[in-house]
């Protein structure tokens, strides 16, 4: 698929067939992030690939109870190392994960990004050392259901030229 195709057809999904995927597609997906850029290339980040299924509801537990996410063949748990980089290890797992969110995408899986979890509680089900950070979540599957296209702002509310309120007119 056509990397700006992927980026406007991509949704949040929410519901999972019990499909598996299989560890080509997999590893291919996990690479997009590996090779995600980063702050002097720090890489401050590790990814968790939950794939047990009791594993899966005990992390979908720590993430508001949201148990559908148990649904998808995984959940990717986006770690943060500040150690490694202290000021910019968030942005950097970010982008790792959103490489992973396209590139799912892009071989007809699903993803939704997860921010609504407690940090402690997804930390000790998957056994994180002291010093990470849980930064995101994402179940990973194949879609059951895909849902349309939600409205987004007008441009003007999210772009300028030059400065600030300055209309960008294109």
């Amino acid at each position: 698929m056509d990397t700006l195709q992927t980026i406007l057809e991509r949704r949040s999904i929410r519901t999972y067939k019990k499909d598996p995927i299989p560890p080509e597609e997999l590893r291919q997906i996990l690479e997009a992030g590996h090779q995600a850029p980063s702050a002097a290339n720090r890489q401050p980040w590790h990814f968790l690939v939950v794939g047990d299924p009791e594993q899966k509801r005990r992390v979908a537990q720590a993430c508001n109870n949201q148990m559908w996410m148990a649904d998808a063949a995984y959940i990717l748990v986006a770690v943060g190392l500040p150690e490694v980089s202290n000021k910019w290890y968030k942005v950097d797992v970010a982008i790792a994960l959103e490489n992973m969110v396209l590139a799912a995408k892009s071989l007809g899986y699903g993803t939704c990004w997860i921010g609504a979890f407690s940090p402690e509680a997804v930390a000790q089900v998957v056994g994180l050392p002291e010093g990470t950070d849980v930064v995101a979540c994402t179940p990973l599957g194949v879609p059951d259901i895909a849902p349309p296209a939600r409205q987004r702002k007008a441009w003007n509310e999210v772009f300028s030229l030059d400065s600030y309120g300055n209309a960008l007119e294109l």
